[in-house]
């Protein structure tokens, strides 16, 4: 892929990132240089594209949910995110706390009492303010936060994760598309996927962004009286951008973390504040039942289009919502992708449907029910009445009817202005990576200019028609991705296909010879290494000279035998690729590898060394070893043996499905 560095420091990959600005900059333009028209063509947008295609979004999202569960409970289940025998780089506490906190940020507090009384105030199928417009309130709003929003993000989570971390693919989108396109993801096949990503990733943020300050703003205005009106959001949009662009240009990253971290603390002591203080059994009730609710109208509400009966409703409320998430999910996908290195197929997608899904039900259930008791008891009317008026004041007024109000809605300000830094910062992160070519070690000038954008465009936005211009955007910038996420799922598919398929020819005897590197070190060398671990230079130097003469002559022998090779060498990996028509390319790489050193007690946890290794690893993600250490001859040898092992595969009667496996690139 071509990158090029610039006397900046950019390292950009050209075609997704120009064309990303470029299709960015013209929204802009229509925002900024025809204001008076662009709430228009928005509003025209948004109309067109739902009533076109809202169909596809509604089933499409059904189908990333009915494959992420086929994909857990099948053989596919337990292959790994990772080479066969790779290990997960968290504990699985940590790993649950992690996906705990991505189900958190602004939206949860913008909607966690504007949505269910907004349903309870007018519900699809229902007489407004009734129990039966509770329960659908409740029934309608589990819906829209549930595992439907969460399929859509293991879709791409475990597209990152299985072809990056299994295969040595990059970390964007385009990896994904892999097994059927193959080479061609190199060109302008992969630049237009990523660009899709890069688009609906930024419009999705700036949503994102958008709702955090219409609140933000809300709660100024109750606590001390500054007028809700657009220049003042705009303010707080320039304010808060400055705030997260200081914390990459100052390297605060770990302290961001932690602030989020902490963040996440007081979000989850609010909700039991207010369950403590709130209707507690009353909602403990509410809840169980809530759940039943969800799950008897979960098959009718993931196809329901009101085809029949036509209302504006499903466009306003669902189809926002799936586009949203659609639009979202490169940015969460990343995130889960990243922490979920060496789980199974089937922890990945339990947990992630599952935990944060919980997690937001329970939120829902305090909040919304809540809301809707006291309007219907000591408010009279009042909340939902502000609800109707403008969704981002209900959780202020909501906070009126409850022990300590100004303190209550001084916390939810903070909480919401520490996730739209959080979210700037990290959204910036994921769309500077895919528009590097997968790049995580890119320059601090390259995020500050992402997060700069992302703030302008949640400014033109909302200069150019407010919330109805933000959600216009998003639903437009989910359109083509709804498309290339409905292919990762066929490449999923594919790709595991072939995997699962050479699994069973290797257990079957299909594999001649399997490689030992220890046996080919003298005792000596071995005893050596045992005694004295080699540190992160010795590894790089060995891989760099070593490993790297050594490919090369194995790949100039291959070429010489009409099997075209080549050798590339990237951030401290060599890879040896032959390329080979109809099947998967064979591939042998070493690339510096890390993990901690066991301990025997706690004093030598807390201060617990690195063992790092020169490991291999190939095209089908089976089980690498160190190397470090081998002579050349020894490594050539070491080729060998798994180039036979690989011929013997392919050539199999029993591995139909291997040839037609994705090749492989570093």
């Amino acid at each position: 892929m071509n990158k090029i560095k610039n006397k900046f420091q950019f390292v950009i990959n050209p075609p997704v990132f120009f064309g990303s600005v470029g299709i960015i900059a013209l929204f802009l333009a229509v925002g900024a240089f025809a204001s008076e028209q662009a709430e228009f063509v928005f509003s025209s947008l948004h109309s067109h594209i739902l009533a076109n295609f809202g169909w596809l979004y509604l089933l499409a999202v059904g189908i990333f949910l009915l494959s992420v569960i086929i994909l857990c409970f099948s053989r596919y289940g337990d292959l790994k995110l990772g080479p066969d025998d790779s290990e997960p780089d968290f504990r699985y506490a940590s790993w649950i706390a992690m996906l705990f906190a991505a189900g958190m940020g602004i939206g949860l507090m913008y909607f966690a009492v504007g949505e269910p009384l907004s349903h309870y105030i007018a519900p699809p199928d229902a007489e407004p303010m009734t129990p039966a417009a509770q329960r659908e309130a409740m029934s309608v709003t589990f819906f829209h936060w549930g595992i439907h929003a969460w399929a859509i993000y293991a879709v791409v989570g475990l597209s990152l994760g299985y072809f990056g971390y299994r295969y040595n693919l990059p970390l964007t989108i385009r990896s994904g598309l892999y097994p059927i396109f193959k080479q061609r993801i190199n060109g302008w096949i992969g630049h237009v996927v990523d660009i899709f990503a890069v688009c609906g990733t930024i419009f999705g943020l700036a949503t994102s962004l958008g709702f955090g300050v219409l609140q933000i703003n809300a709660g100024l205005e109750y606590l001390i009286g500054i007028p809700v009106s657009t220049t003042t959001q705009v303010l707080l949009i320039i304010g808060i951008s400055v705030v997260a662009t200081g914390s990459v240009v100052s390297g605060l990253n770990k302290g961001v973390r932690i602030l989020s971290e902490i963040n996440l603390l007081v979000a989850i002591g609010l909700m039991l504040f207010v369950l403590l203080v709130g209707p507690t059994v009353e909602l403990m009730r509410d809840f169980v039942q809530n759940i039943g609710l969800y799950l008897d109208q979960f098959l009718l509400r993931t196809f329901n289009l009101y085809a029949y009966e036509p209302r504006p409703w499903i466009d306003a409320w669902t189809l926002f919502y799936w586009a949203w998430w659609i639009s979202w999910s490169p940015f969460v996908g990343m995130f889960i992708a990243r922490i979920s290195r060496g789980r199974t197929v089937r922890e990945f997608i339990v947990a992630v449907l599952f935990i944060p899904s919980v997690f937001t039900f329970f939120w829902m259930t305090v909040f919304g029910n809540t809301a809707m008791i006291l309007d219907q008891t000591v408010a009279a009317g009042q909340i939902s009445g502000a609800v109707s008026a403008d969704i981002s004041v209900g959780l202020f007024k909501f906070f009126e009817y409850l022990p300590l109000p100004a303190v209550t809605s001084t916390v939810a300000i903070i909480l919401v202005a520490i996730f739209f830094v959080t979210s700037s910062d990290s959204g910036s992160l994921v769309v500077d990576t895919i528009s590097a070519g997968g790049k995580t070690e890119t320059t601090t000038l390259q995020r500050v200019f992402w997060c700069a954008l992302a703030g302008l465009v949640a400014i033109i936005l909302l200069m150019s028609g407010g919330l109805s211009a933000l959600q216009s955007a998003t639903i437009a910038s989910a359109l083509p991705f709804v498309v290339v996420m409905l292919v990762l799922v066929y490449g999923l598919f594919k790709g595991m296909r072939a995997d699962v398929a050479q699994l069973k020819a290797a257990n079957s005897g299909a594999s001649r010879g399997q490689a030992y590197p220890a046996s080919g070190l003298s005792w000596q060398r071995r005893l050596a290494l045992a005694l004295k671990t080699p540190d992160e230079d010795e590894v790089a130097r060995f891989i760099n000279s070593t490993v790297c003469t050594s490919l090369e002559a194995v790949a100039a022998e291959l070429t010489l035998k009409d099997r075209p090779a080549m050798v590339t060498c990237e951030n401290g990996t060599v890879t040896l690729i032959s390329a080979a028509e109809g099947m998967r390319d064979f591939v042998y790489g070493v690339q510096l590898a890390s993990h901690k050193l066991p301990a025997f007690s706690a004093s030598e946890a807390s201060n617990m060394g690195m063992r790092y290794e020169a490991r291999t690893f190939f095209s089908d993600g089976s089980s690498g070893y160190d190397v470090m250490g081998m002579s050349r001859e020894q490594i050539i040898t070491d080729v060998l043996v798994q180039f036979e092992r690989y011929l013997a595969l392919v050539s199999s009667h029993e591995t139909t499905l291997v040839l037609e496996a994705p090749e492989h690139s570093q």
